[in-house]
């Protein structure tokens, strides 16, 4: 699929309370404040947090799911701001900010469903 300048992309990921420990067999991330509730809640967390890269997936994902192409994706940067919960709803927004040389850069807006930023300057790299 073509990307052009201004194309929107859009998702949405409600966190549902098997993904952390889903996230942990898959990644090999077993602390506690990931899959623990108990554990996270002493420390403060509100309960177990989803694995920031868990997280960042599901940008990629929206991320090509745009492109209609896995492989496009070339580049993806973060900066992991907030936590999220189990039951959280991730809201995931952008454009195509740039297309040049055969690559695009979408800029992108991640928050959950009280507009808190959970990633912040969410950048990612497409081939064009």
């Amino acid at each position: 699929m073509k990307i052009e300048k201004g194309r929107e992309i859009s998702a949405h990921e409600k966190v549902d309370r098997y993904r952390s420990i889903i996230y942990a067999g898959a990644s090999g991330d077993f602390n506690p404040i990931h899959i623990d509730p108990e554990f996270a809640k002493k420390l403060g967390l509100g309960g177990s947090i989803l694995h920031g890269l868990c997280t960042l997936a599901f940008v990629a994902k929206s991320v090509t799911d745009c492109t209609g192409d896995p492989g496009s994706l070339r580049k993806l940067s973060c900066r992991f701001s907030a936590p999220v919960l189990s039951g959280d709803e991730i809201n995931i927004s952008g454009s195509v900010a740039e297309v040049q040389d055969s690559r695009g850069r979408i800029d992108l807006k991640v928050v959950n469903q009280n507009g808190l930023e959970v990633l912040q300057k969410v950048v990612a790299e497409v081939d064009a």
